[in-house]
C-alpha cells in the first residue's frame, strides 16, 4: 500500500481498527460517528517502549542525543469497552498499540512551536479481543 501525504507533503499515519485497514482521518471520524455505537473504555493496563532511541525524521538533524526527543515510542494500551446499553452491554476485551514519533516540524526549528504537537502518531492498531 503506497503511503498517503496530507498537504504540504506529510504522511498520513497507518490506521487498522479491528484488522480493517482505514484510509485516512476523515474515514476513522466517519466510522466512530456512523457505525460505532456509544461506548465506555475502561483502561486496564499500558505499556511503553522506546523503539528506536534514535530516530531522526526525514530532512532534520534531530535534537541532541541527551535530549531524549529522538525517539520513537511504542504505547500499548488494553482493557474492557462496551458498545450500546452501558448498563446491559457486556464488556469485551480490546488491545490498542501505537508508534510515537517526533514531529519533524517541531525538530526542524529547534524549539517548542506553539500550538504544535511534538509527537506524531505514526502508525495506529485497534483490535477486539475475542
Amino acid at each position: 500500500m503506497a503511503s498517503a501525504e496530507m498537504p504540504g507533503g506529510k504522511p498520513l499515519p497507518s490506521i487498522s481498527f479491528n484488522g480493517n485497514q482505514i484510509p485516512n482521518a476523515e474515514a476513522m471520524q466517519t466510522l466512530f460517528e456512523q457505525q460505532i455505537p456509544p461506548s465506555h473504555y475502561q483502561v486496564q493496563c499500558y505499556d511503553c517502549h522506546v523503539v528506536n532511541p534514535n530516530y531522526i525524521a526525514e530532512g532534520t538533524q534531530g535534537w541532541p542525543a541527551k535530549s531524549g526527543k529522538n525517539m520513537t515510542i511504542l504505547v500499548a494500551v488494553s482493557g474492557y469497552v462496551k458498545y450500546g446499553d452501558l448498563k446491559e452491554a457486556k464488556p469485551r476485551g480490546f488491545s490498542e498499540s501505537f508508534v510515537l514519533v517526533p514531529n519533524p516540524a517541531v525538530a526542524a526549528s529547534k524549539q517548542r512551536l506553539k500550538n504544535i504537537k511534538e509527537w506524531l502518531i505514526q502508525t495506529q492498531n485497534f483490535r477486539i479481543v475475542v
